[in-house]
């Protein structure tokens, strides 16, 4: 909130790591753009810019494209994402690599806090410009605003700290509740040692369930204690902040809490809404052609007035019914 994102960054790896349900939903998100089919279309007719499309298509074809993909996904979460491009130089550049840079290099300008700059020595509180063509800087416009406060990651974080809370306190009360309450009696002439003795037996009982104690002391089971829904309590709130996360994520709860053979209430739900998909996809698309697309054009090609265009565009399935029995009528 006063312009230092470290942490912050920091919390919302962490939160990949060690919230299950979190993970897969923003793995859900992100797979949902990654699995399109990536379309490059030619800026014209003649057979200069289809040469160049195709040249395009067979550079998207390279191993490591889909994991670029994916890296810069990493935007939705965290609000920003950063890629390098390591460049095959010789008679024509190609990328040889995409390397994704853990985002705390990074910093944004002082003045629009929109601008992405690169940490350097030379300038550790405003950092540095970025190299041209060196740099795939993806940042989704997923709210109003500066787009550090647009990640998921920031809102999702309440729910993960409340959770966190839940199961820890979920976990204390199953291990009052969840085993009977052990009682160990002794005569009034016991000596000390007797009394050590039982103490320890009721103590193993809990952990090894095995113990030996003399014949003349006695040890009770007396069933655990009821706490009025407690046993359902802690479940039914950390379901609840599950779903408060898969909603702000997928824009829907079905896919992860629906009844068996049914998506909620309806028979069939995307895994992602598909307008949410389709627009991670049309900013993505910007992204790579910006940041991508013209830089291999441009330095292969020399600069040009149009550039060939990537589009991630999902395809419809058609109703094979209607068709036919239009195809029929017709």
């Amino acid at each position: 909130a006063e312009g230092d994102a470290d942490d912050y960054l920091a919390l919302a790896e962490e939160m990949e790591e060690r919230d299950l349900h979190y993970r897969c939903e923003i793995g859900k998100r992100r797979l949902a753009v990654t699995s399109l089919p990536v379309v490059i279309e030619a800026a014209g007719e003649d057979d200069k810019e289809l040469a160049i499309a195709e040249d395009v298509r067979n550079m998207v074809k390279t191993a490591g494209f889909r994991g670029l993909l994916k890296d810069l996904l990493d935007a939705i979460g965290k609000g920003y994402s950063v890629t390098e491009i390591l460049w095959k130089r010789g008679a024509k550049w190609t990328p040889r690599a995409y390397e994704w840079r853990d985002p705390r290099f990074f910093t944004y300008d002082r003045e629009s806090r929109r601008k992405i700059r690169l940490r350097d020595e030379a300038d550790m509180m405003n950092g540095i410009e970025l190299e041209p063509y060196k740099f795939i800087v993806h940042l989704p416009h997923l709210k109003a605003g500066i787009p550090i406060r647009g990640g998921i990651a920031r809102v999702a974080a309440w729910s993960f700290l409340c959770k966190n809370y839940t199961i820890k306190d979920w976990l204390a009360f199953a291990e009052v509740f969840g085993m009977p309450l052990r009682v160990g009696k002794y005569h009034n002439g016991a000596q000390l040692e007797d009394i050590k003795v039982l103490k320890m037996a009721v103590a193993n009982l809990g952990s090894d369930a095995a113990a030996v104690i003399p014949e003349s002391m006695m040890i009770e089971f007396v069933e655990a204690g009821k706490a009025t829904g407690g046993d359902t309590l802690f479940m039914r709130l950390a379901d609840w902040l599950d779903a408060q996360v898969s909603r702000g994520l997928l824009g829907q709860t079905a896919t992860t809490q629906g009844t068996p053979g049914k998506l909620g209430n309806e028979d069939a739900q995307a895994e992602v809404r598909d307008d949410i998909r389709d627009d991670d996809a049309a900013q993505l698309g910007e992204t790579l052609n910006r940041d991508l697309i013209v830089p291999y054009v441009t330095l292969n090609y020399g600069v040009r007035e149009t550039y060939p265009d990537l589009v991630l565009r999902s395809v419809e399935n058609e109703d094979l019914t209607v068709m036919t029995d239009a195809l029929a009528k017709l």
